[in-house]
């Protein structure tokens, strides 16, 4: 990999001799613009307005035009004479948890490789250290022409250094959550959670970018002469209306997909945190439910009483008649004796 800029790492008194590489590269696949009419190039050439020609790329320098519209020529020698301490130096300001860290703020991504063999001593203490303090350096530092910030943290057996956009620079998401009042119930959160548990986690390194296959598909047919695939039909989707209908077949389609038994959905077990309260209609459709419920249990224990009442009164009665019974033979036995 080739390194995009020299410099050093400030920690404290000590100083570690780097390069700058890219830490990521694009594979997406990029387009030329054409003269749709006979397939031209249509190139962007770089002309001298004052001369009215065009200029090489060693012509061109950098200029600041003023609010008058005067232009300021600033060279490369200008730029080297700032009076920054972080021209040439990553310069560590302070060390904080990783979590402190808004990934709101992250922009590109580099690689902090050791110049040399004097580094290699100094490169390892930092790793180290950030590696048992669990926390990462916010660094300062100067790349292509400004003053940025950086966040260091170890990946792997490597320096990361992650640019980081100045907290300014972060807008603030104002306006854009719902204003509508919205009631989420229970059992909507238990099947939304019951969805989440289904999809599980995943192999970040099994995700690929499938639309630039799809293309590269395109292209090939297109220069072999052959028609371009059709894309399939997208499945129809209505109107969601029913949310806790639409819940339910997510979390039944995920399971398909994953080759596992759809069978029934089981809620999850309430939590014990606190939940906003389910809407005051739902409440009155359940407690007729339960009124109707305990009326339908007092009429069967009603009932279960006067069965058993009356059986009592046949099982007495019963008893009643054979005692007489039995008296009335012993009656009649004594009689035929005397």
């Amino acid at each position: 990999m080739r390194s995009i800029w020299n410099g050093a790492i400030s920690f404290g008194l000590v100083s570690i001799p780097i390069k700058l590489v890219n830490a990521t590269e694009s594979h997406s696949i990029s387009f030329r613009q054409i003269h749709t009419e006979d397939g031209g190039r249509i190139r962007y050439r770089k002309v001298c307005e004052l001369e009215d020609r065009e200029v090489t790329q060693s012509e061109i320098g950098k200029g600041y035009e003023d609010a008058d519209g005067t232009i300021i020529p600033i060279t490369d020698e200008d730029l080297s004479h700032l009076p920054l301490p972080t021209a040439r130096t990553i310069e560590i300001v302070a060390f904080v948890p990783g979590d402190r860290i808004d990934p709101l703020q992250m922009d590109a991504a580099y690689y902090l490789q050791a110049g040399g063999a004097p580094a290699a001593k100094p490169y390892t203490l930092l790793r180290e250290a950030l590696k048992r303090s669990n926390k990462v350096a916010i660094a300062k530092y100067a790349l292509r022409g400004r003053e940025r910030l950086g966040m260091l943290r170890v990946v792997e057996d490597a320096i990361a250094l992650h640019g980081l956009l100045w907290p300014d620079e972060v807008r603030a998401p104002e306006g854009l959550a719902p204003d509508t009042k919205v009631t989420v119930s229970d059992k909507e959160l238990d099947l939304a959670d019951a969805l989440m548990d289904t999809l599980g986690e995943i192999d970040l390194d099994e995700l690929h970018d499938e639309y630039r296959e799809a293309l590269e598909e395109v292209v090939a047919a297109k220069a072999a002469g052959e028609a371009p695939p059709e894309s399939p039909e997208p499945a129809r989707s209505g109107k969601v209306l029913d949310l806790m209908a639409a819940l339910e077949k997510s979390v039944r389609d995920a399971k398909e997909s994953r080759g596992e038994e759809p069978g029934e959905v089981r809620q999850l077990p309430q939590r014990k945190s606190a939940r906003t309260a389910p809407k005051q209609t739902g409440g009155k459709k359940s407690t007729a439910r339960t009124a109707g419920s305990a009326t339908t249990k007092k009429t069967a224990a009603k009932k279960t009483t006067a069965k058993s009442s009356q059986g009592t009164k046949k099982t007495a009665a019963k008893k009643t008649t054979t005692a007489k019974k039995t008296a009335a033979k012993k009656t009649t036995a004594r009689k035929r004796t005397a």
